[in-house]
């Protein structure tokens, strides 16, 4: 999903959470899967094997499945990608790169449908509050890849974080758009390049 993988954390032991868990764990499969608006309530009911009355004392309108997903997913994804900055090492320049290692990750998983974040921005109207969670998502993580671009010494630290998302988000849509998982390693191979050229040293003018 930005793609997190089809696990979802283990359920509550509570009945009344793991009630909610199996809610919301079925969302997660049929959201990705089928998209927001096509994944019906009524569907995700069903398969989840709880009763319509639960399900709507855990989430009264569909908008607030919809978001609790998306917090998942940002859990999931977010957690991805910074795992595989951290086993670049530790080297803020190198953790820039290795990141890219979770997109090529994604788009080599079965049922791969490109970002999820993405694809739920496609789906909502502007100044909702699902839209309005897919910017904070994508906020979120520009703001993380310009701190490693400032530990790293770049240049101009919002540039490459810019550059660097752009990278991010065009393969994790060519992934799916092209259906060639090698997209994921050429924007890891621009993103190198990229970062090369923020930390060279800029010629001393005559």
């Amino acid at each position: 999903m930005t793609s997190p993988a089809a696990t979802a954390p283990p359920a509550a032991r509570t009945p009344a959470g793991q009630a909610r868990e199996k809610i919301l764990a079925t969302a997660f499969r049929l959201f990705y899967a089928q998209g927001l608006r096509a994944a019906g309530i009524d569907t995700i009911i069903a398969e989840s094997g709880v009763a319509k009355a639960t399900f709507y004392k855990y989430f009264p309108a569909k908008d607030d499945l919809i978001l609790a997903y998306l917090e998942r997913v940002d859990g999931v994804w977010t957690g991805q990608l910074h795992a595989a900055a951290e086993a670049a090492g530790e080297d803020p320049a190198a953790q820039l790169v290795g990141l890219f290692d979770a997109l090529t990750t994604a788009c080599r998983r079965d049922g791969y449908r490109g970002c999820a974040f993405i694809n739920a921005a496609a789906e909502s109207a502007s100044g909702t509050r699902v839209h309005d969670r897919t910017v904070a998502h994508k906020q979120q993580i520009r703001a993380w890849i310009r701190d490693l671009a400032v530990r790293a010494g770049a240049h101009d630290p919002d540039q490459l974080a810019r550059g660097l998302t752009l990278l991010l988000d065009g393969g994790l849509a060519s992934g799916v758009l092209d259906g060639d998982p090698d997209a994921a390693a050429a924007a890891g191979a621009a993103a190198a390049q990229l970062v090369a050229a923020s930390l060279e040293t800029p010629p001393t003018p005559n």
